[in-house]
Parts: C-alpha cells; sequence; structure tokens
C-alpha cells in the first residue's frame, strides 16, 4: 500500500508503468499528473464488503484496503486531489458510512462521479465528496436499513435499526442539499420498488431534488476537480499577504 506515494522521480520509466499497472489491478485505482499537481482516481465498485468476506465471484470494494489509502492520499504531498468513481449496489453500512465518513473528514479537494449506480450505503458514499456528480443515466436507491441473518423478534431490535437509519439520513442531509424530511420520504416511498419499499433516482431527478450537485460526466468531474485545487493554491497564497 505504502507503494503508492513512493517518491518515484528516479525510477525507470518502466518501473513506474509496473507500478500503475499493479495499483489499477489491486486497489483499481490511478494516479494522473497535470499542471495543478497529482489527482487520485479511486473506484468505489460492485458491494461494500464490511466483517464478512464475500464470494470470490462478487466484485468488491475491501474497506480495510480503502480507509488506509484515503489517509494517506490525505497525508501525501504529492496527491492535490481525489476523484471517486462509484458505480456500487451497497453493501454493509458501517463499513460504508466509515469510508463516506473519511471522504468527508479530508481537507483535500474531493469530487465524487456517480456512474451506473451509487445505491443503498453508496448515497452518503457520494455525497461525501465536497462535490458530487451524476451521469444522466445513472441511479441511486434509497431505501431502508435491511440486515441478514439472524434477526431477534425483539423491541431492542428495532430501536437499533432506527438507530442506524437516522445515522444514515442525517450524514446525507448533512453532507448534501435535500432535506431530512424529503430524503426520508424516498426511502419509505411504496408503489417504486417491487415487493419493496424505497425509490429509485436517476440523474436528473437526484440533481432537482438536491441529493446530488449537478449532472456531469469524467471531464466534467476532472475540471472541477482541477479548479478546487486552483482556488485552494490562490485561497493559500492571499493568505499570506500583510495588509498596512
Amino acid at each position: 500500500m505504502g507503494a503508492v506515494f513512493m517518491d518515484t522521480t528516479h525510477t525507470e520509466p518502466a518501473a513506474q508503468t509496473d507500478a500503475g499497472v499493479d495499483r489499477i489491478l489491486e486497489l483499481g485505482s490511478g494516479i494522473t499528473h497535470g499542471p495543478e499537481g497529482s489527482l487520485y482516481i479511486l473506484t468505489i465498485i460492485g458491494q461494500i464488503e464490511g466483517h464478512q468476506i464475500l464470494p470470490d465471484n462478487v466484485k468488491t470494494t475491501k474497506y480495510e484496503h480503502v480507509m488506509p489509502l484515503l489517509a494517506e492520499i490525505e497525508e501525501s504531498d504529492q496527491i492535490r486531489g481525489l476523484l471517486l468513481l462509484l458505480n456500487t449496489v451497497g453493501g454493509d453500512i458501517e463499513a460504508g458510512l466509515a469510508i463516506a465518513e473519511l471522504i468527508a473528514g479530508m481537507a483535500k479537494p474531493t469530487v465524487s462521479l456517480v456512474l451506473g449506480g451509487g445505491h443503498s450505503i453508496g448515497v452518503p458514499l457520494a455525497v461525501a465528496a465536497k462535490r458530487c456528480m451524476i451521469a444522466p443515466s445513472a441511479g441511486m436507491t434509497i431505501h431502508p436499513v435491511r440486515m441478514s441473518g439472524t434477526v431477534v423478534g425483539a423491541p431492542a431490535t428495532f430501536q437499533y435499526f432506527n438507530r442506524i437509519q437516522n445515522q444514515i439520513v442525517d450524514f446525507v442531509s448533512a453532507h448534501s442539499h435535500i432535506t431530512r424530511e424529503a430524503f426520508l420520504s424516498y426511502m419509505m416511498a411504496t408503489g417504486e420498488l417491487a415487493t419493496d419499499v424505497g425509490t429509485v433516482l436517476y440523474g436528473r431527478q437526484a440533481v432537482s431534488c438536491g441529493l446530488i450537485d449537478q449532472l456531469g460526466g469524467l471531464q466534467d468531474a476532472l475540471s472541477c476537480l482541477r479548479q478546487m485545487i486552483r482556488a485552494e493554491k490562490e485561497n493559500s497564497g492571499n493568505s499570506g499577504e500583510v495588509v498596512l
């Protein structure tokens, strides 16, 4: 993992290429270089894997890989910004919220782009970035908390579910422009999903309700991230001025 941020100034070009290929194969991530500095591209795909290891035939994003990686990106002097590419069906709530909280707590510029889908716990992951975009064809499923495995039929279980759900609703409403009441109404809607409650919002709907900031594609996301980096540089330069 530490090899991601090695100083490659004196590394042979072939070694740099090999490191980039390994990074894509192992983590689904890469680093681009431009006038504003290096950008880290991180993909969050498939199912968010939590404490239980999922089968080998399931594409997963492992939180034990992503969490230390985000910390390294934040601390790196070489990386200027983070672009998140999301196409996820959801997954483990605690793992997803942990990743989302790390992204939201980063000082560096961050932009997320929902492609294909940002369903379930993918919604907090999408809105955790400082600027979030969605492709017109991408969808986001908002539904109540579910739990797999053995569930104890007791009032305490319902209270536990409700408290987790409130954490998700509070996070999303705090990091987007959608109100808590509107998000809950989408979560509890009937007639939208077969044999279930919830809502599927596609690109323009997600933007119009305030959940996502804007429609966009890859170039839009990269341009936005570079603009944020330039603005940060200008602000840091102006902060050192002395006014008499």
